[in-house]
């Protein structure tokens, strides 16, 4: 029988955020009586959380790589139960903890990964193929959350633009779209709108063909010297420093390269708050919040985390700003 697990500091969402996490489901179309959780719904989830053990994460595997001194630095890092134990991953709940808690049981082995679309070379690779083909290497970055929140984490991966170059993009590739794994089974946010939040799944992201190309855009398999945990995006995500952490989307099985603008998950939600390109930038705010600044998780509290300016495109701003040259980046936020 599921037993609720003590709470600690760590799990305390900070109350600005508890807010506007509320209104977010109410814009989502989920009313304040469905918040509350109706008694049939108490009992579904309660019946989900009955049929399933809900194994702990796994370890992580210890990764090889290099540590490339262009992609190392002296921020202070977020501390890795931080990294893993605080983060959004609806698919497995809508609380910072719940991905921790409930994404034990994901999958992830085999896995697949394809790549279609606009390409001359259309694949499918599973993970054995990417970790032989693509050496890794730590790069430290900055990751902020359009909630307002950052940390600095240690991904292990390889170059975005690496597996993008086997399938051969052609002349009208203009974009590349990004799918998450399906599996309502394993993932009980894409089986209950009140666990996953109502979102239309699969997860889907997209970015422009030159973003994709960045030397910053990296595919990540690792964190913290180990394979990802699966709260954090098992077996391998996408992680895009300069923009705002929902365009990192997780678990990703398959790569579409495209002539049109694909659509991305949270964009189809609200169009108006959460943009296509998602730079971060403290000049536009969110409808609901300033983004002028940011609260940085580091080795202490939640309850006190340290409050710092945020960055134009999240401190990346000389590798990432010629890319939007002559765009207004505050309608095409």
């Amino acid at each position: 029988m599921f037993k609720p697990r003590k709470l600690t500091e760590a799990d305390v969402t900070p109350e600005d955020i508890f807010h506007d996490r509320r209104k977010v489901l109410q814009a989502l179309g989920i009313s304040a009586a469905a918040l509350a959780i109706p008694q049939n719904a108490r009992a579904d989830l309660l019946s989900w959380f009955k049929g399933h053990d809900r194994p702990p994460a796994p370890a992580g595997k210890p990764l090889d790589f290099t540590k490339p001194a262009a992609y190392q630095n002296d921020l202070p890092l977020t501390p890795e139960d931080k990294v893993s134990g605080y983060n959004n991953f609806y698919e497995f709940g809508l609380d910072k903890a719940d991905p921790a808690a409930n994404a034990g049981q994901l999958v992830t082995s085999p896995w697949k990964l394809k790549i279609e679309g606009e390409v001359a070379k259309p694949m499918t690779l599973d993970m054995d193929d990417i970790m032989k083909r693509f050496p890794l290497e730590q790069r430290i970055y900055r990751m902020r959350c359009v909630e307002a929140w950052s940390m600095v984490v240690p991904w292990v991966g390889f170059q975005l633009s690496e597996i993008l170059k086997l399938a051969e993009p052609t002349s009208n590739a203009r974009y590349v779209a990004f799918t998450t794994l399906y599996d309502p089974e394993h993932m009980p946010g894409q089986k209950d709108r009140f666990i996953g939040g109502g979102l239309n799944y699969p997860y889907v992201e997209g970015l422009r063909i030159d973003e994709a190309m960045n030397p910053l855009a990296m595919m990540t398999v690792g964190v913290y010297g180990k394979a990802l945990p699966p709260q954090n995006g098992a077996p391998i995500r996408l992680t895009i420093p300069w923009k705002y952490g929902f365009k990192g989307i997780k678990s990703i099985v398959n790569i579409k390269f495209t002539q049109d603008e694909p659509p991305t998950t949270w964009n189809q939600i609200a169009s108006n708050e959460y943009g296509f390109y998602a730079n971060v930038n403290p000049d536009v705010d969110h409808p609901r919040w300033s983004q002028a600044t940011e609260r940085f998780i580091g080795s202490g509290g939640l309850l006190d985390v340290q409050r710092q300016p945020t960055l134009l495109f999240n401190g990346y701003a000389e590798q990432v700003a010629s890319m939007y040259h002559g765009m207004d980046l505050r309608k095409f936020y």
